[in-house]
């Protein structure tokens, strides 16, 4: 939020852009607001910059021409056409005005005064009169050739060139604005933090801008989702087809929730269900079941039936509480304005009532006898044709029971009639003020002074009520001042200054006190009741499928018994019969066949009903993964079978990627279940570099190039540890209190392999280790040790690489001789391989993102071929989870392709020496 003083300075700057319209004024505004931005401002403080050195560089000529260049379209051609046109007006104004013998201000400002005196003195008859004799007299002159008549029009030229001069005046500054604030958003902006980093020097892209993060700490955001391959391909498989079953399957993070989502979002009708954590089909299917018929419900505008309150006493006193709270509400507003409304209008109704009483009763009773003739006759049979019509009629009423076509032509008709007949009755009443010829003779002509005077507050009134609904504000030191709250009170003060002001003028007043305006008053009433009662209609009777959905839900959550007695005593006794009534509901499931036919007929009904209206139905079951194994998975797949495959409803289930391979090796060599429960599958992949670049442009804009390939490779593409690792940079910054990358990737990157390494070293425990297996260990916790310190000077750095470069390039097999291996379990040996390879991606990381001019290197990487590219990280991470043995040829080829070392370095610890400002050349070798 900008501060008071500066958003002050900002307005007057903008406002300096209407005064002043010129190109380069607007451009230098333009960098001005520019460097003023809070991204700009924090980028300066990282280097110590100076605004005014920016500026010098923003100002340079080839540096303004290439930002104007960008924003050069309609708005910068009608501002440029705007300024041409009022640079040919002012010299022709300067050029008349150096011609002329007479100001053209001093001759209208004697017209205008004399015209205001006539007006005030005679009124606008004398006005009119005194106009047409000088409208003759400047005739007579100019006819005659006068130098008056010259002179004069001279003059009034010059006033009309300087009135043109002013109205394109006004339009310039108009345009001006407008591109202006183009040119902010399109030239200046993105031109200011290049000439930044072009100030500071080398790789300005690995500088770090620290920032909320807002998109980053919210990844379910539905704004923040960007279209990726997978989204192009799951909607071409919907378009294929009209309904069917489509699995998407992928890597845990990848997506494929916010894929669902999203299709579920964008449907008429949309269901994502969680699949249960523990295999149960049956309380799956109820769930999927209610909360189906719950969301159609509230899909048609009805309301979800409540089971809560048992008993039907307690429903009808709420319901009698309910409606006596609305009908209090509501008479607290009717009485008093039905009393008002009432209380004026009723001598005007009740003169109207006795002047029209009689005729239209005459009228009534008339069309009334007519019609009982009419009827007797066709009864007695004297009207033959009559009666054929009638009967006639009568078959096509019968037969128009269910035609679509009466109700909404009955509804055209009321609608239709009432509204010409209300705004009839209001525009008669309205025009009566303006023919009624004896309030014209009673009133007098209004005084130019009443309607300014009532121009003006009705102009302050509707400005006031403009700023209150506008919902702007700004901030004044800490506190936010909200227009909407202070203009209230001042809107309702101009509103009543108004109303005073016209009952209090003796020129309006006889015009609102004359004796026919209540009745004007009850036809512009009646008129705008009926157009309100056009729109009325009554509440469509509940579909059948709405109350099925109900009957569904009651079946699926409660059963009802119900019990009668009747008891009678003795016959010797007097007779007295007695009878009890009693009820329960309790929550009770059907059994699964039955579940699964009832769901199943509901789903077909209600995707033929949307169907019909050219609508989808999608139904997402997320989390299929979670049941554990790929078989449980593929078991609850075959008990929910039955309900898929429901013509005209889509079903979108997430699964895991072993599913999906049995499913893409379908046939072969047998038939499995998804072959039955699967029409197509999806796989959401993880993202390629330039995915994860639009997804974090998509998020926030302070992770550059360097920062997006980071990020990149230590996730491996997958969504949700891309957005993790977003956020962890901001973090590192913080933790390193530096803004280059060196620092910032060495913190994020040693702490990723610190806290890999303890999870490997837990795994480890819980295997035998022997005196010569136990060397493993010792590297291990060599390396903790090098991780969990600080790093003061470059010789912790450098014997940190040291021991990482003897950790990560050793895999099991040369690390322990084939005696000492036979002594570990091969899931031991495992886990050894699996560590030192993740050490050499980490070192591999180290020795791209910790060196400087990253992007001089990374273009001299990518000459040598796909090894080279930035996608290449990412690919060996996700190698990483397949098999460390076969992520090691990958890592090896991509350390080729940026020319690092394979094997340890010993000379690094004794270079580090020199470089050393602690210990010196005399550190001693740990």
């Amino acid at each position: 939020m900008l501060s008071f003083t500066v958003w002050r300075d900002l307005r007057w700057l903008r406002f300096a852009n209407f005064t002043r319209p010129d190109q380069d004024h607007i451009y230098q505004w333009c960098v001005l607001e520019a460097l003023s931005h809070p991204r700009t401002e924090r980028l300066l403080a990282s280097h110590d910059l100076s605004k005014a050195a920016v500026e010098q560089d923003m100002l340079r000529p080839h540096i303004s021409l290439l930002a104007v260049s960008r924003c050069r379209g309609r708005a910068y051609s009608e501002y440029r056409y705007a300024y041409e046109v009022l640079e040919d007006l002012e010299e022709e104004r300067r050029t008349l005005a150096d011609e002329s013998r007479w100001d053209w201000r001093v001759v209208v400002s004697l017209l205008a005064g004399a015209m205001f005196t006539v007006l005030l003195l005679g009124g606008l008859l004398w006005l009119g009169g005194a106009v047409v004799a000088v409208a003759v007299l400047w005739f007579v002159l100019a006819r005659r050739r006068s130098p008056v008549s010259e002179r004069g029009s001279e003059a009034l030229l010059g006033a009309g060139l300087a009135f043109s001069w002013a109205v394109c005046r006004v339009d310039v500054g108009i345009k001006a604005l407008r591109w202006g604030k183009v040119l902010l958003a399109e030239g200046t902006l993105p031109a200011v933090p290049d000439a930044v980093r072009r100030l500071i020097g080398d790789e300005p892209d690995s500088l770090f801008l620290p920032d909320r993060f807002s998109g980053l700490r919210t990844p379910r955001s539905p704004e923040h989702v960007v279209d990726n391959r997978a989204t192009s391909q799951l909607q071409r498989k919907l378009a294929q087809v009209e309904y069917g079953t489509i699995a998407v399957c992928g890597p845990r993070g990848s997506g494929k929730t916010t894929l669902l989502e999203h299709c579920v979002k964008d449907a008429d009708l949309g269901l994502l269900a969680q699949a249960p954590a523990t295999y149960a089909p049956h309380d799956f299917l109820l769930s999927l079941s209610v909360r189906l018929c719950e969301a159609y419900v509230r899909e048609a505008g009805y309301d979800v039936p409540e089971f809560t309150r048992l008993s039907p006493a307690r429903r009808m006193l709420g319901r009698l509480r309910a409606g006596a709270r609305r009908l209090g509400r509501w008479s607290v507003f009717a009485l008093p304005a039905a009393a008002l409304v009432v209380l004026g209008l009723s001598a005007s109704a009740r003169s109207l009532y006795a002047l029209y009483a009689d005729s239209l009763g005459d009228a009534a009773r008339e069309r009334g006898d007519a019609l009982r003739e009419r009827v007797v006759d066709i009864w007695e049979g004297h009207a033959v044709v009559a009666s054929l019509l009638v009967t006639a009629g009568g078959v096509v009423w019968w037969r128009s029971r269910h035609a679509a076509w009466l109700p909404r032509l009955v509804r055209a008709g009321w609608r239709q009639a009432c509204h010409l007949l209300g705004f009839l009755l209001m525009l008669v009443s309205l025009a009566s003020l303006v023919v009624d010829e004896q309030l014209a003779e009673r009133t007098s002509p209004v005084r130019p002074g009443t309607v300014v005077a009532g121009g003006l507050l009705f102009l302050a009134w509707r400005v006031c009520v403009g700023v209150r609904d506008s919902g702007g504000g700004f901030s004044l030191g800490r506190r936010r001042i909200d227009l909407g709250r202070v203009f209230q009170p001042v809107a309702a003060v101009a509103a009543c200054s108004l109303l005073l002001y016209l009952v209090d003028s003796p020129e309006i007043y006889p015009l609102l006190a004359d004796e026919d305006n209540p009745l004007r008053m009850t036809g512009f009433v009646v008129g705008l009741v009926l157009v309100k009662a056009g729109g009325w209609q009554p509440r469509p009777a509940e579909p059948e499928l709405v109350t099925r959905c109900r009957n569904h839900l009651y079946r699926l959550q409660t059963i009802q018994t119900s019990s009668n007695t009747l008891n009678a005593t003795g016959a010797a006794q007097v007779l007295s019969l007695g009878g009890s009534h009693a009820t329960s509901v309790s929550t009770i499931p059907p059994n699964f066949p039955e579940l699964v036919d009832a769901l199943r007929d509901l789903l077909t009904r209600i995707g033929a009903a949307y169907a019909q209206r050219n609508k989808t139905v999608v139904i997402a079951i997320d989390e299929v993964d979670r049941l554990g194994s790929d078989t449980e998975a593929l078991a609850f797949l075959s008990e929910i079978k039955a309900v898929l495959g429901v013509p005209h409803v889509y079903y979108l289930i997430s699964v895991a990627e072993d599913v999906g391979a049995t499913f893409v090796r379908r046939g072969l060599p047998h038939r499995g279940v998804t072959d039955s429960s699967l029409d197509d599958i999806v796989h959401v992949q993880p993202s390629t570099f330039q995915e994860s670049q639009k997804i974090l442009a998509k998020r926030t804009d302070r992770l550059t190039d360097p920062y997006v390939m980071l990020a990149h490779a230590l996730s491996g593409g997958i969504l949700r540890d891309l957005l993790r690792y977003g956020i962890q940079i901001s973090e590192m910054q913080e933790k390193s209190q530096s803004y280059e990358l060196t620092d910032i990737s060495r913190h994020l990157i040693l702490e990723e392999l610190s806290e890999t390494l303890a999870g490997f070293r837990t795994l480890l425990s819980r295997h035998q280790w022997t005196r010569d297996t136990s060397a493993v260990l010792s590297a291990f916790g060599t390396l903790d040790t090098y991780l969990s310190a600080p790093a003061p000077c470059p010789c912790d750095h450098a014997r940190l690489h040291s021991h990482l470069e003897e950790f990560a390039f050793h895999p099991a097999s040369e690390r322990f001789s084939p005696a000492v291996a036979g002594q570990l379990a091969p899931e031991a040996l495992q886990l050894v391989d699996e560590a030192a390879a993740y050490a050499h991606f980490s070192l591999t990381l180290l020795d791209i993102f910790t060196v400087k001019r990253l992007t001089e290197r990374a273009a001299l990487a990518a000459r040598h071929g796909p090894d080279g590219e930035p996608g290449r990280l990412a690919q060996a991470r996700q190698e990483l989870g397949i098999s460390a043995h076969s992520a090691r040829p990958l890592i090896d080829d991509i350390r080729t392709a940026w020319s690092l070392p394979l094997q340890p370095d010993p000379t690094r610890i004794r270079s580090s020496r020199h470089d050393c400002p602690t210990h010196g050349s005399a550190t001693p070798d740990h």
